[in-house]
């Protein structure tokens, strides 16, 4: 039994391929991003100039044409086809204490745009320093606390738009 996959360009066109029908492709790479590609005694020139394994995106410029391509497979269909994703997820405008602590640092302010990942404060508890990261891009809506206060687990430190 065949592979399937689905894939959309510019969250416009889609196409099913199978796994046999990849492999079949005439695909040479000639650098980390760029390949040639031969496909029905066509050649094709197309480059990966920016790609995201995990949600399975990509970045693919095809003889000066770039596309947005999100690659789908059998599992990644049947889930959409139940009408769930395995990408959503809501989205987080709170930050919360996860423990009780201590308030040592405060890196952000109300207006600051944070990127995921980017450090938010520093909270001490049981003597440990526990940095608190931005859970997704934003920008931050209030702060509720200031250095040196001490916090309870599940209060609401920052707020985010």
């Amino acid at each position: 039994m065949s592979r399937k996959y689905s894939l959309t360009a510019n969250d416009t066109y889609k196409f099913q391929f199978s796994k046999e029908e990849i492999e079949s492709l005439d695909i040479e790479e000639t650098s980390s991003e760029n390949f040639h590609v031969l496909k029905d005694h066509r050649s094709f020139n197309a480059e990966i100039p920016s790609s995201d394994f995990y949600r399975k995106t990509y970045t693919v410029k095809i003889n000066s044409n770039t596309y947005e391509i999100v690659i789908s497979d059998e599992l990644d269909i049947l889930i959409e086809k139940m009408g769930l994703s395995l990408g959503s997820s809501t989205v987080v405008s709170d930050v919360l204490a996860p423990m009780p602590g201590l308030i040592l640092s405060v890196n952000v302010k109300k207006g600051d745009t944070v990127k995921e990942g980017d450090y938010l404060m520093v909270l001490e508890a049981m003597k440990m320093e526990n940095t608190l990261s931005a859970p997704r891009d934003a920008v931050v809506k209030s702060v509720k606390v200031k250095e040196g206060d001490t916090v309870t687990k599940n209060q609401l430190v920052i707020e985010m738009e």
